[in-house]
C-alpha cells in the first residue's frame, strides 16, 4: 500500500472534550506511525467545518476527506464558496 486513510468517526463522534482529545491523540500517533513507515496518511469520516481544524493540524496528514460536508454547504452558498469557507 502506498497511502492509509485514518477512520475519524470516533473523533467526528465524540460528545466530550475528553473523548475529543483521546481519539486526537490516538489519531495523531496512528499518522506518525504510518508515516514513518513511508505511508501517505488521509483521513475522512465525519469532518465538518467544526471539527477539521484538529484533525488538519495533524502534521503527517496529506489529504483530508471532507466532501459531504462540502457539498451540503455548496447546497447554500455554491461551490467555490464553500471550498472557500472549508479552506479558512
Amino acid at each position: 500500500a502506498v497511502a492509509v486513510e485514518l477512520h475519524t468517526g470516533a473523533y467526528a463522534e465524540a460528545t466530550t472534550p475528553a473523548e475529543r482529545a483521546r481519539e486526537l491523540a490516538r489519531l495523531a500517533t496512528a499518522a506518525d506511525l504510518a508515516a514513518q513507515n513511508g505511508l501517505v496518511v488521509h483521513a475522512g469520516h465525519g469532518l465538518n467545518y467544526v471539527n477539521v481544524e484538529p484533525i488538519a493540524a495533524i502534521a503527517p496528514i496529506a489529504e483530508l476527506n471532507i466532501g459531504h460536508a462540502i457539498v451540503a454547504r455548496a447546497v447554500l452558498t455554491g461551490m467555490a464558496e464553500a471550498v472557500r469557507e472549508m479552506k479558512r
